[in-house]
């Protein structure tokens, strides 16, 4: 239980400070609950890409500056990108500069453009969502990758996507409400997570 009385999954209570009320932000308004945009779904796939290897908070702090750099993850103007543009995404101190990540956002961003639109990001993800089941009771329960998010990872992959394997897989199914990881007795509620069993 944290100082405002409510429950919350454990890993978004941290030390009191700026990144405390950022990550218990972050996971009462946004971690789990369904997301079916297709632009904002490809912010989280390049967000969840870049976060691989770090921790969450890093990109929380930096998801402004990577909105900017990456033109709100309009994926028309990202798959434009060229070397001068990966040369820039380098230089700026204000997102995570790695050009593996760099690169992928840029091919995925093509890859959703061959699929035809952002929306068909959005009916390609969502079609690997499992049935809806009983929350966790504890975050030790939670897996780290699923059936559903590693025949996902092969499906990306398969259509040119990069970055995205089974852990990041199930990390974005987490994150957009395809699953819902929030642990039994959290005060959130989502609604609308996972298909209909």
């Amino acid at each position: 239980m944290t100082e405002d009385g409510l429950v919350r999954c454990g890993w978004a209570v941290v030390r009191p400070g700026p990144d405390a009320d950022l990550y218990r932000n972050y996971h009462d308004d946004e971690w789990g609950r369904p997301l079916k945009d297709g632009t904002a779904l490809f912010e989280r796939m390049s967000l969840e890409a870049f976060q691989s290897g770090l921790s969450w908070l890093i990109i929380l702090r930096k998801r402004e500056n990577f909105r900017r750099a990456f033109q709100g993850f309009d994926v028309e103007q990202v798959a434009q990108f060229t070397e001068a543009d990966v040369q820039r995404l380098l230089s700026d101190d204000g997102i995570v500069r790695n050009r593996a990540k760099i690169e992928s956002t840029i091919a995925n961003a093509r890859a959703v453009l061959d699929l035809g639109t952002p929306q068909d990001l959005s009916d390609l993800l969502w079609s690997f969502a499992p049935p809806t089941r009983p929350r966790f009771a504890d975050l030790s329960e939670i897996p780290s990758t699923s059936p559903e998010s590693k025949a996902m990872a092969r499906e990306l992959k398969r259509r040119g996507f990069r970055f995205v394997g089974p852990t990041t897989a199930y990390a974005l199914m987490q994150a957009t409400g395809m699953v819902d990881d929030h642990i039994s007795t959290c005060w959130v509620q989502t609604s609308g997570s996972g298909r209909p069993s």
